[in-house]
C-alpha cells in the first residue's frame, strides 16, 4: 500500500510549512483581527470521518499543517481557513495517513480546525494569543462528535504536537462520565510538565484510562525549546517507563518509497532525567521542522517510526477497555 513515491508523500504524518501558503481567502476579516470563517460541524465537510462500523473510535487531533500566509488584501493570517481547499489538503493529508497508519478497524473521526501557523509557536506571547481559536474550535468539534457521532462507544483521543496540547486540555476539561468511556489518550510529539486527574501516566501495554506521551531526540541536546523535560513518557518499543533498551527496525523516513530504502537498526530508550525518548542509529537525512527544529531531534517522525507498535497498541488498549467491560 505504501510503495509508490507519491503515496509516501501523501502519508507523511507531519506535513508542516515553513513559509508564506500561497493561498486565496475570503471572508478573515473580523473587527481588527483577520481570521477565518469558523467551521460549522453540522457541516460533513468539516470532517475526515472513516465509518467501520466498529464498537470503539479514534477521534484525533491533526497537528500544525499550516503557515502564516498573505490575503489579497495584503493582511497574514495565522490560523488555517477550514473552508479553503489549499489550506484543507495538508490537513486532510495527516488525517489520512494517521488513519492509514494506526487505526486499523476502528472508527476514526477528525476534524478540520483553526489551527495556529508554525510561526505562531516562535513566541510564548503569541502562543497564548492565538491557540484560544484553535482550542475553541476543538472544543466545540468535540462537544459535537460527543453528542452526534460517538453513539456512547469507547473512544481514543490522540494528538500529534499542536493537536497533542489541544487533546491534553480537552482531559483537563472532560466530566468524569466522559472520561470513564476514555480507551487511551495519545499524546504524541509533546512533553507534559503538569498534573491532573485525567492526565494518568501508562506503564504498561494495555492500561487504560491513561495518557502515552514521548518526545524522541538524538540526544537530550537536540531538544527543541520548551520541550526539555516531560513526567509522562513512555517508549513506544517496549512499552515500558524504565530505562531498558529497546531495538526498533523500520524504514526511517516517510518521503521515500518504503521498498526502495534500507531499515534502520534503532536503539530506543528513555532518559530518566528528563523523560526524552532517546534514539541511536537513525541513518536518513533528516526532514528538520522549520523554523524550529534542531538536528537530531525527530519530532517530524514520531508517528512514522512507531507506526506499527502505535497501530498494535491501540487494538490492544481497545480489546482490553472492551473485555473487562462485558
Amino acid at each position: 500500500m505504501y510503495e509508490g513515491k507519491n503515496m509516501a508523500r501523501r502519508i507523511i504524518p507531519y506535513i508542516l510549512l515553513a513559509g508564506a501558503v500561497a493561498a486565496i481567502m475570503a471572508g478573515c476579516r473580523a473587527g481588527n483581527t483577520i481570521v477565518p470563517p469558523a467551521p460549522d460541524y453540522r457541516d460533513t465537510s468539516q470532517w475526515y470521518v472513516a465509518q467501520r462500523q466498529a464498537a470503539a473510535d479514534i477521534f484525533y487531533i491533526v497537528s500544525t499543517e499550516t503557515g502564516d500566509y498573505t490575503l489579497p488584501n495584503g493582511h497574514v493570517c495565522h490560523w488555517a481557513d477550514t473552508y479553503s481547499d489549499s489550506l484543507r489538503q495538508p490537513l486532510h493529508a495527516e488525517m489520512l495517513g494517521v488513519d492509514t497508519l494506526v487505526s486499523g478497524q476502528l472508527n476514526f473521526f477528525a476534524p478540520y480546525y483553526r489551527q495556529c501557523s508554525l510561526q505562531t509557536f516562535q513566541s510564548p506571547r503569541l502562543t497564548a494569543d492565538r491557540m484560544p481559536l484553535a482550542l475553541g474550535d476543538v472544543r466545540r468539534a468535540f462537544r459535537y462528535y460527543l453528542d452526534r457521532l460517538n453513539g456512547g462507544r469507547p473512544f481514543i483521543m490522540a494528538g500529534y504536537s499542536q493537536g497533542a496540547h489541544i487533546m491534553l486540555q480537552l482531559l483537563r476539561e472532560m466530566d468524569d462520565d466522559t472520561f470513564s468511556r476514555l480507551i487511551a489518550a495519545y499524546a504524541i510529539g509533546i512533553t507534559i510538565t503538569d498534573r491532573h486527574p485525567h492526565i494518568v501516566p501508562a506503564r504498561g501495554a494495555d492500561d487504560t484510562g491513561v495518557t502515552i506521551c514521548y518526545n524522541s531526540v538524538r540526544d537530550p541536546s537536540c531538544v527543541m525549546t520548551g520541550w526539555e523535560r516531560s513526567s509522562v513518557a513512555i517508549n513506544p518499543v517496549s512499552w515500558r517507563t524504565d530505562q531498558a533498551p529497546a531495538t526498533l527496525i523500520t524504514e526511517p523516513s516517510p518521503l521515500l518509497p518504503v521498498a526502495e530504502q534500507p531499515k534502520d537498526t534503532m536503539t530506543v530508550r528513555l532518559d530518566a532525567a528528563t523523560g526524552l525518548l532517546l534514539v541511536e542509529g537513525f541513518t536518513a537525512h533528516d526532514y528538520i521542522l522549520p523554523l524550529l527544529g534542531v538536528e537530531g531531534n525527530y519530532h517530524t517522525r514520531e508517528l512514522w517510526l512507531y507506526r506499527d507498535q502505535l497501530r498494535r497498541n491501540i487494538a490492544l488498549r481497545a480489546d482490553t477497555y472492551l473485555e473487562t467491560r462485558k
